[in-house]
């Protein structure tokens, strides 16, 4: 099976839907590519990803979060890398916003759309997030 994921938001909760979902297809042995663009780069950002914000009035997840043992996205993250899950920085709005390889985690992709698009045309699953 191969799984294509746009990540194009960059908040707590979208880390969360496509790391869970990005790591579970991996765990299963599918090929998974996750293109991050726009706001979506923050959950790659060496910086960002471990200080993403939560929606105003949601604060009370965390707590919920630690109860049921879910992952940090920092472990997430790392999770995903170990599983294999191939991590496509938009080259477009990394130039857009100047950022550079550097700004991000070890061991991303850059790219552009035709990038993302060569491994997603015959994907069984493509999801946006």
């Amino acid at each position: 099976m191969k799984v294509a994921i746009i990540a194009a938001n960059g908040g707590m909760f979208d880390a969360y839907k496509v790391f869970n979902i990005a790591t579970a297809a991996a765990a299963t042995d599918a090929e998974v590519a996750i293109f991050f663009t726009f706001e979506g780069l923050n959950l790659i950002h060496k910086e960002a990803h471990k200080n993403l914000p939560m929606p105003a009035g949601t604060e009370h997840f965390q707590a919920g979060f630690k109860k049921a043992n879910v992952p940090p996205i920092e472990e997430l993250v790392s999770m995903a890398r170990e599983l294999g899950v191939k991590m496509i920085g938009c080259q477009m709005t990394m130039d857009v916003m100047s950022l550079e390889k550097e700004h991000f985690i070890e061991g991303i992709d850059v790219g552009g759309a035709v990038t993302f698009l060569t491994f997603a045309k015959d994907a069984d699953v493509t999801l946006t997030f």
